[in-house]
């Protein structure tokens, strides 16, 4: 299988990243690309061309099949805090079951912004963006309703320290 992006019921995307995906793409240049819109996902091609070497062109037809292939996404990253949302939490959940379908699952539900099937003492996390302490409990509520969750632990954040998006091209 490989990388894409999947339609949820409410309109947003996630990227579904499958075994097997196809790194042919990600050479030096194209790795040039994306650093370039890391910095400023808005940067115009033509830039970004000038940068690396290559004609507009040839850079919006790389962005394309990066895009196409679910190598990258380019996305608006927000400020939780900025939009109402002052409450963020790391849950670790262990749960029975075909793991991946609860996986799935969890990815369904809204608040979640984050799913990832671990090793260790949790066999899930889900990070959850939340307008209150009362929305938190909301959601470990409806977490601890899906089939297949045995139990969650939360970890609230007090503060963030650092968060990058520009790992992955080294």
């Amino acid at each position: 299988m490989t990388n894409r992006q999947q339609e949820n019921g409410n309109g947003t995307r996630r990227l579904a990243v499958r075994e097997g995906a196809s790194h042919a793409l990600l050479d030096d240049v194209a790795k040039q690309i994306i650093e370039q819109l890391q910095e400023d996902g808005r940067r115009p091609y033509a830039t970004i061309g000038k940068a690396v070497g290559l004609s507009e062109a040839a850079v919006r037809q790389r962005v394309q099949r990066l895009l196409d292939a679910g190598v990258m996404q380019i996305v608006a990253v927000t400020d939780p805090l900025q939009l109402g949302f002052p409450r963020q939490a790391m849950i670790g959940l262990r749960t029975n079951g075909d793991l991946e379908a609860v996986a799935d699952r969890l990815a369904e539900l809204e608040e979640v912004d984050y799913v990832v099937i671990t090793a260790g003492s949790f066999d899930l996390l889900t990070e959850v963006v939340c307008r209150n302490d009362d929305h938190l409990l909301e959601i470990l509520q409806r977490l601890r309703a899906v089939e297949g969750v045995l139990s969650t632990e939360a970890f609230v954040y007090l503060k963030l320290r650092k968060q990058t998006y520009t790992w992955g091209t080294a």
